[in-house]
This record gives C-alpha cells, sequence and structure tokens, in this order.
C-alpha cells in the first residue's frame, strides 16, 4: 500500500481540490453542489452563485426560483436550492453566520454529510480529513486496500477508518486527492487504462481488465 501509495505521489505531486472558491463558505456551497455531478461543472456555476448570495443571510432570504435558476444545470436543483437555503438559515441562526470547524458541527447543516465535512475540514481548515467518494471507493478497492473490497455496497465510514488507520493525518487530505484524481485519470469505472498505469505492476485488479 504504502509503496504504491508512494508512486501516486510521484505521479500527482501537487494534488488539490478541483472545486473553486475563495473561503469555507464558498467551499461548503460548492461541495454540496457537487454531489450526483463534477467539479468541472459545478465551477461553471458557482461565480454567479458566489456573487448572488455572498453570506449565508443572502441564502436565507433568497427566492428559492431564483436559486434554482442558476443550479439547474447541476442537476437535482430543487433539492439542492432548499440545501443551500437551510444551510444560508441554519449558519445564520445557530454559527454567527461562520462555518464551524468540527466534524460534530458541520453533519449538523442541511445537506451536509460526512464527505462534505472531511472537503472542508481538510481544504478550508487545514484540519485532516479523508473525503470519501466513488472514485476513492473504487480505486482503494481495486488495490485491495481494504478487506471489504469484495462488497458491492461499500460503507464509506469503514473505508474512511479503515485506510486513515494506515496514513498519518497529514497524509489524510492529500491522500484523497490523489486517489479522487488517479480515479479520474486512469483508474476509470469502465475501461480503466491499465496498459499506462503505474500501479499496475502491483495491482490485483489489473488482470481483469487487460
Amino acid at each position: 500500500m504504502h509503496e504504491e501509495y508512494r508512486i501516486l505521489c510521484e505521479e500527482i505531486p501537487a494534488p488539490a481540490c478541483a472545486l473553486h472558491f475563495s473561503s469555507p463558505f464558498e467551499l461548503l456551497v460548492a461541495t454540496i453542489l457537487s454531489a450526483q455531478t463534477t467539479d468541472k461543472r459545478v465551477n461553471t456555476v458557482t461565480p454567479e452563485l458566489f456573487a448572488t448570495y455572498p453570506t449565508p443571510e443572502d441564502y436565507a432570504d433568497a427566492n428559492p426560483e431564483d436559486v434554482e435558476r442558476i443550479i439547474r444545470p447541476l442537476g437535482f436543483y430543487r433539492s439542492k436550492a432548499k440545501h443551500l437555503i437551510g444551510l444560508g438559515t441554519a449558519l445564520a441562526d445557530r454559527f454567527d453566520s461562520r462555518v464551524p470547524d468540527t466534524m460534530d458541527q458541520l453533519v449538523t447543516l442541511p445537506g451536509v454529510g460526512r464527505k462534505t465535512a472531511n472537503v472542508v475540514l481538510g481544504n478550508a481548515f487545514g484540519i485532516p480529513g479523508f473525503p470519501v467518494d466513488t472514485h476513492v471507493m473504487r480505486v482503494t478497492g481495486r488495490l485491495r486496500w481494504r478487506t471489504d473490497w469484495r462488497s458491492k455496497k461499500p460503507d464509506p465510514v469503514k473505508i474512511e477508518k479503515a485506510i486513515c488507520a494506515c496514513f498519518p493525518p497529514e497524509e489524510w487530505t492529500d491522500l484523497s486527492h490523489r486517489l479522487i484524481l488517479f480515479g479520474r485519470s486512469t483508474c476509470h469505472a469502465r475501461g480503466p487504462q491499465c496498459g499506462i498505469c503505474p500501479l499496475a505492476a502491483t495491482c490485483p485488479s489489473a488482470g481483469l481488465f487487460v
């Protein structure tokens, strides 16, 4: 595992969050919007969204139809607009319009689960977090980095605990970024590029796709 991660560090020396943001609040909004769509697509709507609704209070007072119009290209726009308006209200009412910096507080916010909270903790506050998305689940399963790799419905929380137990906290955020970027570029869900994969020599799954 650690040798394979060393190779990933060489292949992806400077990983970074793909979402565009300039504050913890903007990252929180963008991450909520990223559900069931791509970060690239989210980045196409957030400039207008951030300019129109720069504060939690702006979302709390927003007309849902106006928010929906901006985020419509992302899909699930009605539920996402509801989450954003609820988020603004919750932040204004309970956190003095500031994004909290603890897992326990973040997951009480509308539209915020453990993955979203980890994204915000690691990328906005520099607090170790390991977001587990579909890429992380796929790559760690194919590499057999976890014992439940056979599971058809793996538990993201169990994956987070299993992988984090093998790496120091200061690596968690970049580790997640690298696995996600590797999943996007090489270890695709369909047709993984095993022929050019730098981990093919040790990957237990490579023979399944070559």
